[in-house]
């Protein structure tokens, strides 16, 4: 007896400051790779596909996003084009 099929992994990338397409808001937005793996016995042998999407945290809307255009958003991200939370947020001083 074969035992296979497939199980899909989801990774955050990463969490980028954009305006969404559906609710128009500044919101942070949350770049994701979803793959699905083929297993064979329980053990994840080889991807079967890739996907990627960006969600928005406001609204809950989520946009596919191709391979290049993730690349892309990363990229400003690290670049420091794009703010996270830790650069809006100001350090605690006792008056």
């Amino acid at each position: 007896m074969i035992i296979f099929g497939t199980k899909g992994y989801l990774y955050q990338l990463a969490i980028l400051t954009l305006v969404c397409g559906r609710c128009g808001n500044p919101a942070a937005h949350t770049l994701r790779k979803r793959v699905t793996k083929f297993t064979l016995f329980f053990v994840p042998l080889f991807p079967v596909s890739t996907k990627y999407a960006t969600q928005c945290t406001f609204c809950g809307a989520e946009q596919q996003v191709s391979r290049e255009q993730a690349e892309q958003l990363q990229a400003q991200e690290t670049d420091g084009q794009a703010y996270g939370p830790a650069d809006r947020q100001q350090p605690y001083r006792r008056p």
